[in-house]
């Protein structure tokens, strides 16, 4: 026999064995078809009997393994069915004789045969044969498990009859001798009538009844003509017959104690059928329970004396095969009994033996074998091997069988199988194809043979012809090495992230370079300050949740997902460009360029925009951002990102990749809102350090100039600007500022509202810098005067003085003193822009755009000294003020009212200003040569006026005007009259006060001053009063006036003037007494006109 059946176990010794063949034309899958319901009849429960009828089928038997029907029963074909098509009639009789050819072959071994044909309709099919079954057709066909059925009875019924000759043969009678297909030659002329020669008929004879008891279900009679078999072949030193009938008792317990089978596919046998069969044998010795199992064995042993214990059964099993191993030509029996004894092995849990046992199959030499036969060996010791958990073992005989389907000596090499067979090595060699199992822990198995393996399975696939798997598997192999060679396939076939399907069913999951580069942390950034959204204050935030009855809950909901699902305080916006950055690095030694690198993402439609970089070899941490554009609101979850390595495109998920740094992945959409880009008459600057802005401007002035900027917005976005506001703030500072630094009209910009999408608007704005510059001591170190200035620095007296450098200090004018007199001071202020319109709008979302103005004041004109003059009127105030000019520059110091006072560079001047207002106001006109333009400087001197000064600049809340002959008397106003006439005097009280004031009384007492220090009020013979000289003033309530009138009457010409005294009451005296200040009155009596 030179053909081994790889697949035979120890329980196929009870099988009879059936060949299943087609016959002519026969579809192939029509014909498995019906060979798989053919085959579902593997056992049959006998009729009148409680014995079941265990059959093997085989679609392909070699016909040289039926001549050792005789050596072992269960190796005859006993059975033939034959499928064939048949259309017509004419067909039937060529038909007919074919299976009578196909017979023959089996002829000396056959029970019975059936023919299944198929399609033939008519007269020929309507007739009753117990050998021929007629079907319409393939799908026509429902009885054909009940005629496989009938015929396995038949079989069991040849059967029966040849146990019953052969056991019921008498001992004086001549029994045949049974012989192995090579002894025939070797017993020809042997002495037949000797002792030894009828010996080992009987002991042959024994073990053949014994092959066909155990066929026929008869398990314990089985085991009886085994041991007898044993005994007779033993004393003639039989040993090829001896083998066999040690194997069929091994066999036939076995059977006995594993009813499930040995096979680890389902066998012949399926678990607990026999014991289910047996089940009215419990009478019997050795009858097993429901389980399949006996009950307790060593009971059931002690009643089957002749099974042999799980432990003898591998001793005789080492002994059968050393006695196969005596024959040459007994090889294929050898090497099957090694597999039978193998299998027992692995299911007793005995792996070390079981692989002693498989290393005895290697060296047993089959003579010439075909490839096909080869990679079947191989293929073979594989899955024992695995059976008995060598996986590495089995790994390496699997890669011999897939290195024989393309030996040199193959025409046609089977690349697909041998690739196949590869892909099977792959756990054995602790490697996967799915890049997932390799972030589970460390390295397992042998590098240099995962990496040989790899090599051998991109060679396979592109012999195959198929290079997107030779891609697929060089994505394993990036080693420096491999790079070039991915590449060139690459360029054929791009590598994807699709899952490639093998036609044998198995999937080979995408390949992501999760560690070219390697990430470690990726972090969402917000947009920059000009375009971040800002909710509207008032309105429920999408994060709060309105399910909750409480304002506030001391607990806290914590996802129990990962951290990068937690959703990011910040949003982005419809339509704007949002970047994501990763920290990578190389971990190659050679540089690594990365290309389409963009983000995945979910939640959203977003438009990834990729980016392509490349990495020096072994490169520190880098910075990436990868940005992308949302195109519908909602939340946006960053998923992960792809890259393109190599030609071989990877989708990198962030929940796959181990130890990444993330403070959350999710993150708010916002509709869509307009975009704003400022433009500004003057340059650009550094931003303010203290504010974060969308852009800054920077201007110097002198201390009073005003200057304007020009702000233009363009609506650069796609979205319509609908609302626009416009605020100031300035930023801390310690200078004292007087009145608005930025001012600005908005109505004309808002008449150009809503600005569509390319539109432009222009608003102007003034920068006005009014800083106080008193206090400079070190300004004026040089002036010296007896005088108290505000400032305690003494200040020159003279109207006009010039600056006189001192001996011990350096010039005014010097290069060196230039610093110290540039007392510079800063303002600083920002103008935010918040803007809003779109679909952003109408969700209460706007946005904000800054600029920062920083404007260095320089210093101009400073009064160093301020004093005051007595009054002359109670409408106007005299100031006498020092003024410096610090500048480089020509001043023209001008006030309303008053004279001009031209400064020159570095000057000081006294400067006497009348005022009827307070606070004083100056402006100073200056010839720039900075600018070379006209500047208007308005200058203010509150910052040096001390409070007492202020008091005498105070003017009382009562006003009092006093009118004498028509004419208002005040400051140096002298009113005419004529002696003898009546002048009308008129006393008026206007209350400015925030209270009712009153009641007064007041006397007019005339007097004379004679101009050195007497005064004359004894003019009774001079003035005279028409009434009475007291005046009654009721109660006078807030911005109302009362008038009091009288008259006088001069007697003689003169000077006179009227003093207007206060009664002492309580009234006036719970008021100060600067509000009771009267204006003098000065009256010229003259001649009277003559007539």
């Amino acid at each position: 026999m030179s053909v081994p059946d790889y697949m035979q176990c120890a329980e196929d010794h009870q099988t009879a064995l059936v060949v299943v063949q087609p016959m002519g034309i026969v579809p192939e899958d029509q014909f498995f078809r019906i060979y798989k319901r053919i085959a579902s009849v593997s056992q049959v429960s006998i009729r009148d009997s409680q014995r079941v009828l265990f059959i093997r089928y085989r679609h392909h038997y070699p016909p040289e393994n039926n001549e050792w029907g005789d050596f072992q029963t269960h190796r005859k074909v006993v059975g033939l069915i034959s499928v064939t098509s048949c259309t017509t009639t004419k067909e039937w009789p060529q038909t007919s004789d074919r299976f009578q050819g196909q017979k023959e072959v089996f002829g000396s071994t056959l029970y019975d045969s059936r023919l299944l044909v198929f399609g033939l309709q008519g007269e020929v099919a309507e007739q009753q044969r117990t050998d021929v079954a007629f079907y319409p057709s393939y799908d026509d066909c429902p009885d054909v498990e009940k005629r496989v059925e009938d015929f396995v009875e038949s079989i069991f019924i040849v059967l029966e009859s040849k146990r019953l000759d052969r056991a019921t043969d008498k001992s004086g009678d001549k029994i045949q001798l049974l012989c192995a297909p090579f002894e025939k030659k070797d017993f020809v002329g042997l002495d037949t009538d000797s002792r030894h020669y009828k010996k080992r008929c009987q002991g042959r004879m024994r073990k053949h009844v014994g092959d066909l008891c155990l066929q026929a279900g008869m398990l314990q009679d089985a085991l009886v003509h085994y041991h007898m078999a044993v005994e007779l072949l033993r004393s003639v030193n039989d040993f090829l017959w001896l083998g066999a009938a040690l194997e069929g008792l091994c066999s036939a317990s076995v059977i006995f104690h594993y009813p499930g089978g040995t096979a680890w596919k389902s066998g012949a046998r399926k678990p607990g059928v026999s014991s289910a069969a047996d089940a009215g044998k419990r009478h019997r010795p050795g009858a097993l329970t429901t389980n399949g199992i006996s009950a307790d064995t060593s009971t059931e042993i002690g009643r089957a004396k002749n099974c042999l214990s799980q432990e003898d059964i591998i001793e005789k099993y080492k002994e059968a095969i050393s006695y196969y191993g005596k024959y040459k030509s007994a090889g294929v029996i050898e090497l099957e009994a090694c597999i039978k004894a193998v299998r027992v092995l692995a299911i007793q849990k005995r792996a070390r033996e079981a692989s002693e046992c498989l290393q005895n199959v290697v060296y047993i030499n089959l003579g010439q074998l075909s490839e096909e036969e080869k990679i079947q060996r191989y293929s073979v010791l594989s899955e024992l091997y695995e059976l008995i958990g060598f996986h590495r073992k089995s790994a390496f005989f699997k890669r011999v069988a897939a290195m024989q389907c393309v030996a040199p000596t193959i025409p046609e090499p089977g690349w697909k199988a041998c690739y196949k067979l590869l892909l099977e090595t792959l756990p054995g060699y602790s490697l996967s194809l799915d890049p997932k199992d390799f972030s589970k822990g460390t390295h397992r198995g042998w590098a240099a043979v995962q990496l040989r393996l790899l090599h051998e399975l991109v060679y396979a696939s592109r012999r195959m012809g198929n290079p997107g798997l030779s891609v697929r598997h060089l994505s394993f192999l990036l080693k420096k090495e491999v790079t070039q060679s991915l590449e060139n396939y690459t360029s054929k076939c791009p590598g994807g992230m699709e899952v490639i399907s093998l036609p044998d069913g198995l999937k080979l999951p995408p390949v992501s370079f999760t560690k070219l580069p390697i990430v470690r942390s990726v972090s969402l950034l917000n947009l920059p300050v000009s375009l971040r959204p800002h909710k509207v204050k008032g309105l429920l935030g999408q994060g709060m949740s309105s399910a909750s009855p409480f304002i506030y809950s001391p607990i806290t909901m914590h996802s129990r997902g990962d951290e990068r699902s937690k959703k990011i305080d910040f949003q982005w916006v419809q339509g704007d460009v949002c970047e994501v950055q990763l920290m990578v690095y190389n971990p190659m030694p050679f540089e690594l360029r990365v290309e389409n690198m963009g983000l995945l993402t979910s939640g959203v439609d977003f438009e990834s925009l990729p980016a392509a970089l490349s990495l020096p070899a072994e490169s520190g941490l880098y910075p990436v951002t990868l940005v992308g554009v949302p195109r519908t609101a909602g939340n946006i979850t960053i998923n992960g990102y792809h890259t393109s390595v190599f030609g071989v495109s990877s989708d990198c998920l962030l929940e796959g990749l181990v130890g990444v740094k993330s403070s959350g992945c999710m993150v708010e959409v916002v509709p869509s809102l307009p975009r704003l880009q400022l433009c500004t008459s003057l340059p650009r600057s550094a931003h303010l350090s203290s504010e974060d802005l969308s852009t800054s401007v920077s201007l110097r002035l002198f201390n009073g100039e005003m200057q304007q900027l020009t702000i233009t917005l363009e609506n650069i976005g796609t979205e319509t600007l609908n609302t626009l506001e416009l605020t100031s703030k300035n930023l801390s500072t310690k200078e004292k500022l007087f009145g608005e630094f930025l001012t600005w009209d908005l109505q004309d910009a808002l008449s150009h509202l809503p600005l569509k999408s390319g539109q432009s608007v222009s608003i102007p704005v003034n920068i006005s810098a009014k800083l106080d510059f008193s206090g400079q001591e070190n300004l004026l170190h040089d002036l010296n005067d007896d005088g108290i200035s505000v400032t305690g620095l003494p200040v020159s007296s003279p109207l006009r003085q010039v600056l006189k450098p001192r001996a011990e200090n350096k010039p005014v004018g010097s290069d060196a003193s230039k610093n110290e007199f540039n007392h510079v001071k800063m303002l600083e202020a920002v103008l935010t822009f918040k803007y809003s319109g779109g679909a952003g709008q109408v969700e209460g979302y706007s946005r904000e755009l800054s600029l920062g103005v920083r404007v260095d004041v320089e210093p101009s004109v400073f009064f160093t000294r301020v004093s005051t003059l007595p009054a002359t009127s109670t409408r106007q105030c005299h100031l006498l003020l020092d003024v410096f000019n610090s500048t480089e520059h020509e001043l023209t110091l001008s006030a309303k009212n008053n004279q001009d006072l031209v400064l020159h560079a570095s000057e000081c001047q006294r400067y006497t200003h009348t005022h009827t207002q307070t606070p004083p106001s100056l402006k100073a006109i200056s010839q720039s040569q900075r600018t070379s333009l006209l500047l208007r400087n308005e200058l203010f001197v509150e910052g040096v006026l001390n409070q007492l000064i202020l008091e005498h600049l105070q003017l009382a809340p009562l006003q009092w005007d006093v009118v004498v002959n028509g004419k208002p008397c005040d400051c140096d106003v002298i009113a005419d009259c004529r002696v003898g006439d009546a002048v009308p005097l008129e006393v008026k009280l206007t209350n400015r006060s925030k209270s009712a004031v009153g009641p007064f009384s007041l006397t007019v007492v005339p007097f004379q001053d004679y101009q050195n220090g007497v005064q004359n009020y004894d003019l009774q013979d001079a003035v005279s009063f028409i009434g009475s000289n007291t005046f009654y003033i009721s109660t006078v309530k807030p911005t109302e006036n009362s008038v009091c009138v009288g008259a006088l009457l001069f007697l003689y010409t003169g000077d006179f003037y009227l003093n207007i005294k206060f009664q002492d009451d309580s009234t006036a005296r719970d008021l100060p007494p600067a509000w009771f200040c009267l204006p003098s009155v000065h009256v010229k009596a003259q001649e009277p006109v003559e007539l």
